[in-house]
């Protein structure tokens, strides 16, 4: 009896998808119409409670430094009460689980670069730190399953400790600030988590689909998986900041952080709208930035702004993130410039918005040559769902 021939093509019949399609994919009319267009917020209640704790947190961890015998290190404090910024999804005694360890590793986050440079690392040897730093942060934001915003922000406190450390008295301060700041956040979030909890049941009963700022995951993904991610960010960190060194880029610790941003996208397309928004957003915030700080604002000013802009960024970010890289960016900047009141007020909007797009730029075209075939194949799948859809 004749048998029909399998529908079903063997694995090895499976369509491959060369990379220079996907690229081509990632500048179809559809990327770009996604890049702009608003999402449903996972919590609305959420995201403003979690704006709320990481605003309050940094506005007392700077005061209570301000008034110290230390002041000059309020940056560093500043940047321990973003660990408020986790586990807004978790359960409300998870939640302070995930708060206390993120305000170690962002404790950790200075303290590395600081004993690297008391070590005598020059600037190229710093951003290796760096990326390495990038790559260890992945890992175990993924593996101990910490959620948004992701390792970026821990970077983002590597590069503002590259600043050589002339003592070992000056790590320890940096590191007990920023450990401050979190034991801030930490105070915060235990005093105000109850306003979040009435939200909790209904989205543990109706979570959203594909958000662009994922909520936390019921369990880690595997761990070759989360080694090959976390090397790809290590070696995308690296190459972007070095990159933006030897062009002679005033602040090539920006670049990677663009990097690492754009590189904690899920999926490829995730991964493009990201770095298209961080670009944009980026521009606007910068423009924000620099018209505060020509007005050659004094601290309670600048602090206050800090304080706003955090709160702005957590609600907004969820609908586009671009949106909260408008306001994330002013807040960035300023608290750079509350940690270092001598940068050049002028320039340094400009500088980065350019290291930003370069980070952002090298990011996607990382992601694009480190990609798998399934990320690709998902890519093309996708695309030809939405023709589908339009014919």
């Amino acid at each position: 009896m004749h048998t029909p021939p399998d529908p079903t093509p063997p694995p090895s019949a499976a369509p491959q998808v060369p990379r220079s399609d996907t690229a081509l994919q990632l500048l179809e009319r559809a990327q770009w119409r996604d890049s702009v267009a608003l999402t449903s917020q996972p919590s609305l209640r959420i995201a403003t409670v979690a704006g709320m704790q990481a605003a309050l947190s940094v506005l007392l961890a700077v005061l209570l430094v301000h008034v110290s015998p230390w002041p000059h290190l309020v940056g560093f404090a500043a940047l321990g009460a973003l660990s408020a910024l986790f586990g807004r999804f978790a359960p409300l005694r998870l939640r302070m689980r995930i708060v206390t360890l993120c305000a170690g590793l962002m404790a950790l986050g200075v303290l590395i670069p600081s004993l690297a440079t008391l070590a005598g690392a020059g600037p190229a040897t710093m951003l290796g730190v760096m990326a390495l730093v990038a790559g260890a942060a992945t890992l175990v934001v993924s593996h101990w399953v910490l959620g948004g915003p992701g390792a970026v922000i821990i970077v983002f406190a590597t590069g503002a400790a590259l600043v050589p450390a002339p003592d070992g008295l000056t790590v320890a301060a940096r590191t007990l600030a920023a450990l401050a700041g979190g034991a801030v956040a930490c105070a915060t979030c235990r005093a105000t988590d109850w306003l979040r909890k009435d939200a909790l049941p209904h989205l543990a009963l109706s979570p959203p689909v594909a958000p662009p700022l994922r909520l936390e995951l019921l369990v880690a993904p595997p761990l070759r998986l989360e080694l090959l991610v976390a090397l790809r960010i290590t070696v995308a960190a690296g190459l972007s900041a070095w990159a933006a060194y030897l062009a002679g880029m005033p602040h090539p610790a920006w670049a990677a952080i663009g990097a690492v941003a754009v590189m904690q996208g899920a999926h490829l397309h995730i991964t493009m709208n990201r770095a298209l928004q961080r670009m944009a957003g980026t521009v606007v915030g910068a423009v924000v930035a620099w018209l505060i700080l020509a007005q050659n604002p004094g601290f309670g000013t600048v602090l206050a702004c800090i304080v706003l802009f955090q709160f702005v960024t957590e609600v907004v970010i969820g609908f586009n993130y671009a949106l909260g890289q408008i306001a994330v960016t002013p807040s960035a900047l300023l608290m750079t410039h509350l940690a270092a009141p001598a940068a050049a007020v002028a320039g340094m909007p400009v500088e980065r918005v350019m290291d930003t797009i370069l980070g952002a730029a090298l990011g996607i075209g990382f992601a694009v040559l480190f990609s798998t075939l399934d990320d690709r194949r998902q890519l093309a799948q996708l695309r030809a769902r939405e023709s589908g859809a339009r014919h």
